[in-house]
Order: structure tokens, then C-alpha cells, then sequence
């Protein structure tokens, strides 16, 4: 199988992964139906989903929009990490938390973060090395 086709679906299994994967976590009794979060807390919920979808449809828009080449790739890759970098940023924040107390604060999304990160650059290395070079790009 052509290397590109193989890293455009590893990027493509993380965007599918991300819409989802939101829901799943999120729109449940830990976040948005959470008796014991504020209103104000939900309204942050809610964003972060929906910002989720938006850059998962970006990255696939970018990655399978024909004739893309490499621009689209690397749109695709930017928008498809945006989300989990941001994720990673959250440490820095003073008086985050991971998780809702009692739970220890072990940072159970870097199970999936870090993952997903090598996925798409495994993804971007491999959609890299399989396209044909194309005058005018690097």
C-alpha cells in the first residue's frame, strides 16, 4: 500500500477518533450533565466539543480535498493537533485539574494524547514520503 494513503488514514482515524471521542467523555455525568458543576463550567465544555468536531472536519476537508498536495497536508496535520497540544497546554494553567476530586490527578488523557500526536506525525512522516514531488513546492 502506498505510504500517503497509509498516513492520510492514520490522520484520518485520529480526526474520526477526536468527534467521537468527545461525546463519549464529555457529554455524560463527568462533564455537561454534572449535578455538581457550575453552569459557567459546562459553558467551557461545550466549546471544547464542538471545537473538536470543527478541527476534526478541517483536517479531513484539508486532507481529502482534491488536488491539496502538500499545502492540505499540512493543513490537515496543523488542524488535526491543534486540539491536543491545546490539551497539553491545560498543566500550565494555575489551579487546573485533570479530573474532579476524589479522582487522583494522574493525567488519564495523556493515555490518549500522546498516541494520537504520534499517530499524526507517523501519519504526516508517511503522506510525506509517499507524494509525488511536485514543481514549485519543497
Amino acid at each position: 500500500m502506498n505510504p500517503a494513503t497509509v498516513g492520510k488514514a492514520l490522520i484520518t482515524a485520529t480526526a474520526t477518533g477526536q468527534m467521537i471521542g468527545q461525546y463519549l467523555f464529555d457529554f455524560n455525568g463527568t462533564q455537561i450533565y454534572n449535578e455538581y458543576w457550575p453552569p459557567h463550567a459546562k459553558f467551557h465544555s461545550a466549546p471544547t466539543m464542538s471545537s473538536g468536531v470543527a478541527l476534526s472536519v478541517a483536517t479531513l476537508v484539508n486532507l481529502w480535498r482534491p488536488g491539496s498536495g502538500r499545502v492540505g497536508l499540512d493543513a490537515a496535520t496543523l488542524s488535526a493537533s491543534v486540539y491536543w497540544v491545546c490539551q497539553l497546554s491545560a498543566f500550565f494553567y494555575p489551579g487546573t485539574a485533570n479530573v474532579d476530586p476524589p479522582a487522583k490527578d494522574n493525567w488519564p488523557q495523556l493515555r490518549f494524547t500522546i498516541p494520537i500526536l504520534t499517530a499524526i506525525g507517523t501519519g504526516y512522516a508517511l503522506s510525506r514520503r509517499g507524494m509525488l514531488p511536485t514543481r514549485g513546492t519543497r
